[in-house]
């Protein structure tokens, strides 16, 4: 049997990892929850643990999505996250620019950040009208130097800048000071509550470093400013929401990725449902097809269309993002909330429209967000796979705890689809 006549749907849970909650009388987001779809799931198949990127990483989406589709970067060949989410937003980008992702926050008078998203839920037209006004009114000291800069989703921002004299750089320090710049991968950071912007850094005595790090601080300094000075934001202090007050900078990349398509690599048509612009970024980047499945939480319209998908399909890999933004804000109860809606309203939905004999079904995280930490770990994530065609190896529940006595053990992230396929191959 080869690749293409598999059909397996591989679901990867955003940040659905988790250390044991005292709101949850000590037990973690998915042990406390109410999951029957993925228990019964879970009785018709194995499990195991992953380290998404490698141990003592606690890593940013893109680069782990990447290694959870098993490709495994070394660090001087990764493009960096800014260029992923231009590409997914189809930014004009080209090699030589610098692309970076950026996030809306809101700063105290004493140049404080009090929070790193300026309360994450922004209404379009005021992060759209905020970045036109930089665009329009920033000046930048290289000659013929030009920004774009283009709000996503919520807090989340992509900037480009151009210098048509200079190829500008990627090795340079971040300036939001919740993430470090390690060889081109974004790597969270621990931090306490007093957080400041940084100054960019260049990270090699190059001119082109050198010009780089000046343009990103021009760019901060004069952003806060033009900020500062918005219409947007007076009206935002009338409606006492909370200020854009900058735009914190990370991950830079300077050109564009150079990989083999995945059709190629597994040799099978592997599409996508994903939302969020890093994800759209990888599938194209990838040459993945993206099927239309709704908004971020219309999750029975997502199941549907990964059924449906099988009809044409060998494999389609679905991006559910709502638990990891319940990690980020700390909140353990509505992670927990959240983790049995997708149950009853993505797997139950899923599980009333495949034939388990024939498909099978894949669900991993990207990484842990345990909400103690409001942030991302390197800590282990469950994986599952499933069909009526695959033995069960005791395991009950996807739950970290189960996920290390599991048959599958402790594989690396860039492991899980060849691992999944084996396994399908030798029991089908």
């Amino acid at each position: 049997m080869d690749n293409s006549d598999i059909h397996m749907i591989y679901v990867l849970l955003d940040g659905v990892g988790d250390l044991p909650h005292p709101d949850l009388d000590g037990k973690t987001p998915l042990e406390a929850a109410n999951t029957p779809i993925l228990d019964k799931l879970s009785k018709n198949g194995v499990i195991g643990e992953v380290i998404s990127v490698g141990k003592g990483i606690a890593p940013e989406s893109d680069i782990a999505v990447f290694n959870m589709l098993g490709y495994k970067f070394h660090h001087s060949d990764y493009a960096g996250r800014g260029v992923i989410e231009a590409i997914g937003i189809g930014i004009d980008f080209k090699n030589g620019d610098l692309a970076l992702r950026g996030n809306y926050a809101t700063l105290d008078d004493q140049g404080v950040i009090i929070d790193r998203r300026a309360g994450r839920h922004i209404e379009k037209e005021d992060a759209n009208g905020i970045a036109k006004e930089i665009e329009a009114k920033i000046e930048f000291s290289h000659p013929n130097t030009s920004v774009v800069v283009a709000p996503t989703i919520g807090h989340r921002v992509t900037v480009r800048i151009r210098a048509d004299s200079t190829k500008l750089s990627s090795k340079i320090t971040n300036t939001d000071p919740a993430y470090s710049n390690i060889g081109g991968m974004g790597v969270a950071k621990a931090v306490g509550d007093y957080l400041e912007i940084e100054k960019c850094l260049p990270l090699e005595e190059t001119e082109e470093a050198k010009i780089t790090s000046k343009l990103v601080n021009e760019f901060n300094e004069q952003s806060i400013k033009i900020m500062k000075e918005s219409h947007i934001n007076k009206k935002r202090k009338e409606q006492n929401k909370k200020l854009l007050s900058c735009i914190l900078l990370r991950d830079a990349g300077n050109k564009y990725p150079d990989v083999i398509p995945i059709n190629e690599k597994y040799s099978m048509n592997f599409s996508c449902i994903v939302d969020m612009p890093v994800e759209l970024g990888i599938s194209d980047i990838l040459e993945m097809k993206a099927f239309e499945a709704g908004g971020l939480t219309d999750y029975e319209e997502k199941a549907r269309v990964a059924a449906k998908a099988m009809e044409t399909q060998n494999a389609i890999y679905v991006h559910l993002k709502g638990p990891d933004e319940f990690g980020h804000d700390g909140d353990a109860i509505g992670k927990k909330k959240n983790i049995e809606e997708i149950d009853q309203r993505f797997f139950k939905t899923l599980l009333d429209n495949i034939d388990p004999n024939k498909v099978a079904i894949v669900i991993s995280a990207d990484h842990s967000t345990p909400c103690i930490n409001k942030g991302h770990s390197d800590d282990p994530v469950p994986v599952l796979v499933s069909a009526n065609f695959i033995k069960n190896d005791g395991t009950t529940r996807m739950t970290e705890k189960q996920a290390k006595k599991g048959s599958i053990g402790l594989i690396q992230g860039a492991e899980v689809v060849e691992t999944a396929l084996k396994l399908i191959k030798s029991q089908i």
